[in-house]
């Protein structure tokens, strides 16, 4: 089996489960026990970084209040429909704790609160990105889906991971495979 390790999912236009529909998702574990990963385009719409610091009492309020604008207002993604309450952060690899997982391309996963402290109040890794919730599939389960024409494959891009505005991801991914919404069929095609 090839591992999709460290690579994306884009979802078919015609996806059945509408918890996936136009999402990307980034893979951060692959394997013949299955899959697990992020959804990396979809924000929670009323939740911003700064609300998650103050549910967990992360920081004295008035120094959370004092945070620049680009880290109280930084966005928070829906991950995935599992394990919707814990959060887990993507980032480069300049930050390490021991509860961190090098997943590929020198992007890290980190899901404790140390984290997400130093994304507030520093040392910040350069790049990161929040979700709530995960993706996960069970053994050969992703294949399957893979093989029903659910889902793209797109290489790993840096760029599209954390530079890409968040609404622009979907398409950007697309374009990475020189393709476009319109160009997509929903039927899939075996030699």
């Amino acid at each position: 089996m090839n591992s999709l390790e460290g690579q994306f999912l884009v979802a078919m236009p015609d996806m059945a489960d509408e918890r996936f529909a136009e999402s990307v998702i980034f893979l951060v574990g692959h394997s013949d026990d299955g899959a697990m990963g992020l959804v990396v385009n979809h924000e929670l719409e009323d939740l911003r970084f700064s609300d998650i610091l103050d549910e967990l009492d992360l920081g004295d309020p008035d120094m959370v209040i004092r945070l620049p604008d680009a880290i109280r207002e930084r966005a928070v993604m829906r991950g995935g429909p599992v394990e919707r309450g814990r959060g887990f952060v993507l980032h480069s690899a300049d930050f390490s704790s021991g509860n961190t997982y090098a997943v590929a391309n020198e992007i890290c996963l980190t899901a404790t609160l140390e984290v997400l402290k130093a994304m507030a109040f520093g040392p910040a890794p350069k790049a990161a990105l929040f979700a709530l919730g995960c993706c996960g599939w069970g053994p050969g389960q992703l294949e399957g889906e893979i093989g029903r024409n659910g889902w793209l494959t797109v290489p790993f891009s840096r760029q599209l991971l954390f530079e890409t505005p968040v609404d622009e991801r979907y398409e950007a991914a697309l374009g990475m495979l020189r393709i476009t919404r319109a160009t997509l069929s929903p039927d899939a095609g075996h030699a």
